[in-house]
């Protein structure tokens, strides 16, 4: 089943315990990104009080103590997206309580899988669908998941990574 809009956002409000994020591709191509990006391509940095709706999902979520984690799977040298993701998304959201960890899987391979998900609860997976450029073109609630794998791959993922204010960058 194909999720968007309200239904997709009820995820974020309605989990009770925790959400993960595995994150895998070298570029995201989002189109409400893109003036944004060309901007830090051409050395720009976020505006003073800079603010995105995410951080309040992230802020809410902390504050009634259901944590969002996500562990950002990357090589190097990082790719001029992840440079971006990390001054304009994870610099704010880290403050904001999402617990943001890196995997630098330069030198090694851990046996991730090549996809994105959410798993929510430990009860609830969400398939992130995208083309070869990092265009988004859906996400996918996956029916009846084998959710033994998924906690492995989330924790074989947390166990190899660092949080994001540890990573050089």
């Amino acid at each position: 089943m194909l999720l968007a809009g309200d239904e997709w956002a009820r995820y974020f409000t309605s989990f009770t315990r925790s959400a993960f994020r595995l994150e895998t591709l070298p570029v995201y191509t989002m189109p409400d990104e893109e003036e944004e990006f060309r901007g830090f391509l051409a050395g720009e940095l976020p505006p003073e009080g800079y603010h995105y709706g995410w951080l309040d999902t992230v802020a809410t979520a902390a504050a009634e103590g259901r944590p969002v984690q996500r562990v950002r799977v990357l090589r190097r040298p990082l790719s001029d997206y992840i440079r971006y993701e990390f001054a304009y998304g994870y610099d704010y959201n880290v403050p904001a309580g999402e617990d943001i960890r890196i995997a630098d899987i330069t030198d090694h391979d851990p046996d991730f899988p090549c996809e994105d998900w959410w798993l929510f609860d430990e009860t609830t997976v969400v398939r992130m669908l995208y083309r070869p450029d990092g265009t988004q073109i859906g996400r996918e609630l996956v029916e009846d998941p084998d959710l033994d794998q998924y906690i492995k791959w989330r924790d074989l993922a947390l166990a190899a990574s660092v949080p994001y204010g540890e990573y050089p960058h």
